[in-house]
């Protein structure tokens, strides 16, 4: 008797997670619009360009190194501003605890249309451990290699609101098209 419940309720906790459009972590679905584009960046080989076209090809969008075309969307990357303020301090008024912040922006110029403004902010606490210099220097570039990694994570998910988007502007644009009605 207990076997046969428990498959019932597998199946049904199978059905409800297909049902409801989940996706398994790291796969977004990318407007079909944008799954060629051009990834425009002042440093092409720097950091955060390399974590943005990794999550770009992870997604199965394909990146066009001739930014002189005009017929594909762009990807400009506008620039990062990493910030680190200190939340908490020991008693020898030495901060103990960093909090960074790590903003980054970008643009999509869709050909023939607008262009896409794209903010993604990060944040992330780092214990700073006064004993262990060395060690410290190195975990905290891990810390913002990561916060790197994640941003550009949040920035593939923020593409498929430019669908969004572009959708409403042509509802709005086929209804005030519309001839009204007597």
């Amino acid at each position: 008797m207990r076997n046969p419940l428990l498959t019932l309720l597998l199946g049904l906790a199978v059905l409800i997670t297909a049902g409801c459009g989940f996706h398994l972590r790291g796969t977004t679905q990318v407007p079909p619009q944008l799954q060629t584009l051009i990834l425009d960046s002042g440093d092409p080989n720097g950091p955060i360009t390399r974590a943005i076209r990794e999550q770009l090809r992870l997604n199965n969008v394909t990146i066009v190194e001739n930014s002189k075309r005009q017929d594909i969307p762009s990807l400009r990357y506008m620039g990062e501003t990493l910030t680190r303020n200190a939340v908490s301090v020991f008693q020898d008024g030495k901060a103990a605890e960093y909090q960074f912040i790590l903003e980054l922006k970008m643009q999509v110029l869709m050909p023939g249309d607008d262009i896409y403004p794209i903010n993604v902010t990060i944040f992330r606490t780092f214990f700073d451990n006064p004993l262990a210099a060395l060690a410290k220097d190195s975990e905290q570039d891990i810390v913002i290699q990561e916060m790197r990694d994640q941003a550009a994570q949040q920035l593939v998910r923020k593409l498929s609101s430019i669908k969004g988007r572009q959708d409403a502007k042509l509802a709005n644009k086929s209804t005030a098209a519309a001839p009204k009605a007597p």
